[in-house]
């Protein structure tokens, strides 16, 4: 039951943050040990390690089973990865590929489907698009300035592209995987 406190000087029920002991997390290794999630991430040519640990911790969050680290890419062990990260390199599984098209080409002949998150002229737009239950996906996010390699566009089953409102034509990369993983979650 959660606890409420009542502010007699304002006459108002605050509410109390949880401490990092009461969130009751789950350990690295109870994290590897759960079922598939059916999702996988692809970062391809990301120039910034910071972002890198960014997608990790939100990896982490949103039970994605593994992350491709693609191209130029950062790997751990990295102290700018670990920073943004705070361990998550340690509980969700990554790889290393030098070339993005052959993991897209094996990832396919697992039984994938391959998702750029990128701005096409066919793009799904993410608020219209509904995750089928037992579909296992690949989502491939881009470097910060070239966005998905268009040879990896080609050889996507499609484009999954962010709605925005702004000025703006473009989110980090970080913050782009936070959108869309929250949209890939674990039912």
């Amino acid at each position: 039951m959660k606890t409420l406190f009542f502010n007699r000087e304002t006459n108002k029920v605050k509410d109390r943050k949880l401490l990092n002991i009461e969130l009751g997390r789950m350990t690295a290794q109870e994290y590897k040990d759960l079922p598939q999630s059916g999702v996988v991430v692809v970062l391809d040519n990301i120039r910034s390690a910071h972002n890198v640990g960014s997608v990790f911790r939100t990896a982490d969050s949103f039970r994605v089973d593994k992350v491709y680290l693609c191209g130029i890419t950062a790997s751990p062990p990295s102290a700018q990865i670990h920073k943004s990260a705070l361990g998550a390199e340690f509980s969700v599984e990554w790889e290393h590929c030098a070339d993005t098209l052959q993991l897209v080409a094996r990832l396919k002949g697992e039984g994938y489907t391959i998702v750029s998150v990128e701005q096409t002229v066919d793009s799904v737009m993410l608020d219209r698009f509904d995750r089928q239950k037992g579909v296992k996906y690949a989502l491939i996010f881009g470097n910060e300035v070239d966005g998905v390699s268009q040879d990896v566009v080609d050889e996507s089953d499609f484009s999954l592209e962010i709605p925005q409102f702004g000025t703006k034509h473009s989110l980090n990369v970080s913050v782009s995987a936070g959108v869309v993983l929250w949209n890939f979650r674990p039912c």
